[in-house]
């Protein structure tokens, strides 16, 4: 989702051009491409807190919609903290408007797919092709930027 909300939405142009450079990276620095091996970490916290919510979630007939409600409401438009897109953020930044919502719908999607996906896989544990796709998804997410830094680095 990042990668096609950076080509629709011209993030690399927002984050320099407009008032996000005071907060975002440019998308050409070398953390920007760390970023992807980072999300394990975040995918395990992810992990805990579903774990613990698994039968209020998955055991449900409309769990995903719960799942995708719940990561939309506390994790993008409820933050505790004023960031871009956030109840938040609209109040206590001075961010215009547009830049709140321009990259909302890139968030809300991300969220709705990973909650489909996430209460497909959980409640059907038998299709061993899904646990490969996933395991091969995982290893190129990570394997793409290792290369792309170990490249960068040689310049």
């Amino acid at each position: 989702m990042g990668l096609l909300a950076l080509v629709i939405f011209d993030y690399a142009h927002l984050y320099e051009e407009t008032s996000l450079n005071l907060l975002m990276r440019p998308v050409n620095e070398p953390m920007i491409m760390a970023g992807p091996l980072l999300q394990p970490v975040r995918g395990a916290l992810f992990g805990l807190v579903l774990y613990l919510l698994k039968e209020a979630l998955f055991g449900k007939r409309n769990g995903w919609l719960v799942l995708w409600a719940m990561l939309v409401v506390i994790g993008i438009v409820g933050t505790f903290g004023p960031t871009p897109g956030s109840m938040e953020g609209m109040i206590y930044t001075i961010l215009p408007l547009w830049l709140h919502l321009i990259g909302l719908p890139e968030v809300v999607l991300q969220a709705l797919l990973l909650s489909v996906t996430l209460y497909y896989w959980v409640n059907h544990q038998e299709k061993r092709w899904l646990n490969c796709v996933m395991g091969l998804s995982f290893f190129i997410v990570l394997l793409l930027p290792s290369l792309g830094l170990l490249v960068g680095q040689s310049k």
